[in-house]
């Protein structure tokens, strides 16, 4: 899609859309105004009529008129309440709604709603911003389907003051949209095209962006005694990869901060075997290795100035006779050996090999990681926001905050000490720890038990993104599929506090 912005309207008499943004149902803003004369009031009409009042994310199209072939209505909400999230969410319904109507182009001309905290070049880019996110789609599998099924709105122009400075706000926004697209293109692709060898090339494109990338594989983690992540791969014929990435845009003395990715391909269950039933969606159990990929990449595409390590540990769970039983004792590469009770809680494993490494090698100032961990973050938790483990307030209240600027919402859930009332129940007579709790009883907070195990008391926060990576739904900003949950996130995150 190709955004552009500009101070003037073009000249032409006739265009396929033009989009106008009210705050409020019965004021269109000065240049919706002179479109309105130009209709003879149809604007006027349809801001006083009941079938749009002008709520975030509202739309009402006018068709046939002298000025284009579809005038679009779109509601911001309260000025007073307009923020970046609620720009991207009109965005979004815009780009939504043209797409639907197949149309190819569109000029929006924008004011600011008096009462508005938002700059003319913040409203500008975040509502491209919502309308770049809302055009991502993933139909290259379709063959009969594809022209049916695919967006085509390709090029918007944006008519506002301050277009010079809109633009360079979007290019940073842009790159970001460029990260969380490379996210839900590796969560939305089979497990027989993205798997640990693949996924691990597609890691190392990233070195165009100068990013330092390195792909440990089997005999090296052997080597450092990675005796978790390895037992859950031993079971596939793909070789278990680890990826480290390197984004060094800070002071040469600044420690990095870290980020850690549950990378599995695909998720059988192993021996402990799920259910036939929906086991295609574990095609997506790698979605929090995803969300470390894409953000390296938008940090490094919008040249961000901090320190950044992404670690991803990629295997392939799967139960040949070779596989994990049930009953059997790995050791980790921390020395610590692990009971596997179950071989389905296989992501744990994963990331303890991954967070130590991670702390042992960076010596980082903060680490999180993302992980598709438990079904039980979905029972708690529904779909509306991912559960957050942290044994440090400092990060967690970074965290939430960036949660509420970014929209990608957390809850924090607790936590104990080392030795405390829900780490004693990941016990076991037959090794240092089991990997799975008690039963079914706090099943989430038992696995981020089993993660701080690892973390060797670097300060780190844990998010279960389960409920969260894909959508059946889809929202304002994105179709329904895979989300690129995590991205916005952790940006901000490190824009806010780490640069």
């Amino acid at each position: 899609m190709q955004i552009s912005f500009t101070t003037k309207p073009a000249a032409a008499k006739s265009k396929e859309a033009i989009a106008l943004f009210t705050a409020d149902a019965k004021k269109a803003g000065k240049l919706g105004t002179a479109i309105d004369k130009e209709i003879k009031g149809a604007v006027g009409r349809t801001l006083k009529g009941e079938a749009f009042d002008g709520k975030a994310g509202a739309v009402a199209a006018i068709y046939g008129t002298e000025a284009a072939d579809q005038i679009v209505l779109v509601g911001l909400g309260e000025a007073e309440k307009l923020d970046a999230k609620a720009a991207m969410k009109a965005g979004g319904a815009l780009a939504g709604h043209l797409n639907t109507a197949k149309l190819k182009s569109v000029e929006v001309q924008l004011d600011v709603p008096k009462g508005s905290a938002l700059s003319v070049e913040e409203l500008a880019a975040n509502i491209a911003y919502g309308m770049r996110l809302r055009s991502y789609s993933f139909y290259k599998y379709h063959t009969t389907r594809q022209k049916e099924l695919a967006h085509t709105l390709d090029k918007v122009t944006i008519v506002t003051e301050g277009a010079t400075a809109a633009k360079k706000h979007f290019t940073v926004l842009e790159a970001i949209a460029e990260g969380i697209d490379m996210t839900k293109d590796l969560v939305s692709e089979p497990a027989n095209v993205i798997y640990p060898e693949s996924y691990a090339k597609l890691c190392k494109d990233l070195s165009k962006l100068g990013v330092k990338v390195e792909v440990l594989n089997k005999a090296q983690m052997e080597k450092l005694g990675m005796g978790a992540l390895l037992g859950v791969a031993q079971g596939s014929a793909k070789e278990p990869k680890l990826v480290v990435m390197q984004w060094l845009g800070g002071k040469k003395n600044q420690k990095p901060v870290a980020l850690v990715g549950k990378g599995v391909t695909f998720d059988t269950g192993g021996i402990s075997i799920k259910p036939a039933q929906n086991m295609e969606d574990m095609k997506y159990d790698m979605a929090g290795s995803a969300a470390v990929v894409g953000t390296m990449k938008a940090l490094a595409g919008r040249n961000a100035k901090a320190n950044v390590v992404g670690v991803v540990g990629l295997v392939e769970n799967m139960p040949d006779g070779n596989a994990q039983r049930p009953g059997d004792v790995v050791t980790s590469m921390s020395g610590q050996t692990i009971e596997v009770i179950n071989t389905d809680a296989e992501g744990r494993l994963v990331l303890a090999d991954a967070l130590w490494y991670t702390q042992d090698r960076f010596k980082p100032q903060c680490m999180i990681n993302l992980a598709t961990l438990t079904g039980a973050i979905v029972i708690a938790l529904g779909s509306s926001r991912a559960g957050l483990f942290s044994n440090s307030d400092d990060v967690s209240d970074k965290l939430k905050k960036a949660a509420e600027t970014t929209g990608e919402e957390l809850w924090r859930l607790p936590i104990s000490e080392i030795g405390g009332l829900y780490d004693k129940q990941i016990n076991t007579i037959t090794a240092d720890m089991k990997n799975v709790g008690e039963g079914r009883e706090a099943g989430s907070i038992t696995a981020a038990q089993f993660l701080q195990r690892f973390v060797n008391g670097t300060p780190w926060a844990h998010l279960d993104i389960a409920g969260v990576a894909w959508s059946g739904k889809g929202d304002a900003t994105a179709v329904k599929g895979a989300t690129g949950y995590g991205v916005r996130l952790l940006n901000e995150f490190i824009a806010a506090n780490y640069e």
